[in-house]
């Protein structure tokens, strides 16, 4: 046989006692791909930053864009009240026309949903889509002071029940 087989039986060949981790690699490489492709697939798109109430505050900016709806649905940049269907150009003349600069929506409680989000829309549809909702900040929670701490009572023990009635 040339060129060919080894005699199995000389037993030649050292004994190899690694372990081949080459699939094992190939593996981790393919899993790897698979999270990198979904991972973006299962995050969620949302346009709005939404501050958590337990968060610390972000640094607030130089000058700050505020636009406010009052409970009457009026709208304000910053002191100023804004004309119904002025929005657009108030927030121009504010930003010199920076569609990336920030703006900062507060509300009052009682504005509805529906209309907070008509607000958004137009901010949206004026070319803004860096929005930030304004809120109070919450107090931080602080646990309850622990009880202080007692010796227990010493009771005296009961007498001895009796099984027989006598």
């Amino acid at each position: 046989m040339a060129g060919g087989i080894r005699d199995i039986a000389g037993d030649d060949l050292p004994d190899n006692h690694e372990i081949n981790v080459t699939p094992f690699i190939d593996v981790m490489l393919v899993l790897l791909i698979i999270f990198m492709v979904a991972a973006p697939l299962a995050t969620v798109d949302v346009n709005v930053d939404l501050p958590v109430s337990n968060a610390t505050p972000a640094q607030r900016p130089d000058h700050p864009v505020y636009v406010t709806v009052k409970p009457d649905l009026t709208l304000a940049l910053g002191n100023d009240d804004i004309a119904p269907g002025g929005l657009a150009e108030a927030l121009a003349k504010a930003t010199d026309n920076d569609r990336e600069q920030r703006i900062f929506l507060r509300a009052d409680q009682a504005v509805t949903y529906g209309d907070l989000m008509g607000v958004m829309n137009t901010l949206r549809e004026t070319g803004y889509l860096k929005i930030a909702l304004v809120g109070l900040e919450a107090a931080p929670v602080t646990a309850p002071a622990p009880a202080p701490v007692t010796a227990p009572a010493t009771a005296t023990p009961a007498p001895p029940a009796t099984g027989a009635d006598g």
